[in-house]
């Protein structure tokens, strides 16, 4: 199953999916929240994939990207015991972001084995009391400590064309893979 707001990604997946007669793929055009909040039965799914997500790369935007606490909450609610969530950027904020958010929901085990500081986030970038819940903001504890992070691509993943794109621009790439408990 595959979810996608966006019409021109739509008519992409349509031709890959034909060009490859595929016959067990089922699309939905619709926002991913609402889908998985009311179409997805709690725990019933084996994988999640999020690739290129919309990395809304200005600060002011940042409340906008898809991975921020309530939503991972929603993601590990549809998953069954030893499902996984795998994710994928080519920013390397959000995926500075994804895996604090992440690595902060305690039935996720991050599968990396390297520990990576945060790059990316400053001490300007800090939660304030009182700050928006729907917003990511690091903490200075995170700030400051060395943190599971990414995986090499797994083998499974298809090369996007955000990511080719990014390649050439020069963003590296991150994958991370979650098990829920």
């Amino acid at each position: 199953m595959a979810i996608e707001v966006h019409p021109p990604g739509i008519g992409a997946l349509l031709k890959r999916i034909g060009e490859m007669g595929l016959t067990n793929v089922r699309l939905i055009q619709h926002d991913a929240v609402e889908v998985l909040e009311k179409m997805i039965l709690p725990e019933s799914l084996d994988g999640i994939h999020i690739y290129f997500a919309d990395p809304w790369h200005k600060k002011r935007h940042h409340k906008r990207r898809l991975i921020q606490a309530a939503f991972t909450r929603l993601l590990v609610s549809r998953l069954k015991s030893g499902g996984y969530v795998h994710l994928a950027t080519d920013w390397h904020n959000y995926a500075e972001q994804m895996f604090l958010v992440l690595n902060a929901e305690h039935s996720l085990i991050n599968t990396s084995v390297a520990a990576v500081p945060v790059e990316t986030f400053g001490s300007e970038d800090i939660a304030q009391e009182g700050g928006a819940e729907n917003e990511f903001k690091p903490s200075r504890a995170q700030l400051e400590s060395h943190h599971l992070a990414y995986v090499e691509r797994p083998s499974y993943r298809p090369i996007t064309k955000f990511e080719t794109r990014g390649l050439k621009l020069g963003h590296g790439v991150w994958d991370l893979v979650y098990q829920k408990k």
